[in-house]
């Protein structure tokens, strides 16, 4: 009965340390998440989500098999303006209060050229949750030389329409665009 005993928690440990070495997190002094918006049609204003995590969860080399989850706080949202932060944080918006959190989950990833995938998934916000693909790159992984950690880049890039989540639902078109171009780029340590 002891010898049973230990060798189901000597494989319950195995099973616990092997899914951990899949898990990759961001490191995030270097990573981010970025969006632009056209303002008036005739300029770009960019902005970031300061607090976000992200993960993803592979087994092969190459993260073909990749699932990939993010959450972002709304309220961390930086344009460089604090008038323009806060409006965004409003109801106007985000609704920061009421929704605190943006969240994404993969549901496929599929190859799309050398290192390069199409990332699908339902992406949340304003209490909305809707389908999205984007595009992925695997910049190719690395031992950091300070932690020593194996380190892979990424970089997500696609577009979203802010109409679909009910962002900024009084403000028309040709003052915020309706489409918003995402990109995130990111350092993942095992």
């Amino acid at each position: 009965m002891k010898k049973g005993i230990l060798i189901a928690s000597a494989f319950a440990a195995l099973t616990a340390f092997t899914v951990a070495d899949n898990v990759w997190k961001n490191d995030d002094p270097h990573s981010q998440l970025g969006f632009t918006v056209k303002h008036l049609g005739i300029s770009d204003v960019s902005g970031f989500f300061t607090d976000f995590d992200a993960a993803i969860n592979a087994t092969k080399p190459d993260f073909s098999d990749a699932v990939v989850e993010l959450t972002a706080k709304t309220a961390s949202i930086d344009t460089r303006v604090d008038m323009r932060n806060n409006h965004l944080k409003s109801a106007d918006f985000f609704d920061a209060e009421k929704f605190p959190a943006i969240t994404f989950k993969s549901t496929s990833v599929t190859k799309n050229g050398t290192n390069k995938y199409k990332l699908a998934g339902n992406l949340t916000m304003h209490g909305v949750t809707k389908p999205v693909t984007m595009d992925m790159v695997y910049a190719g992984t690395v031992e950091n030389p300070m932690s020593k950690k194996q380190t892979a880049g990424f970089q997500v890039s696609g577009t979203i329409k802010r109409s679909d989540f009910g962002i900024g639902a009084n403000f028309p078109d040709a003052m915020v665009s309706d489409e918003v171009r995402i990109k995130a780029d990111g350092e993942f340590a095992q």
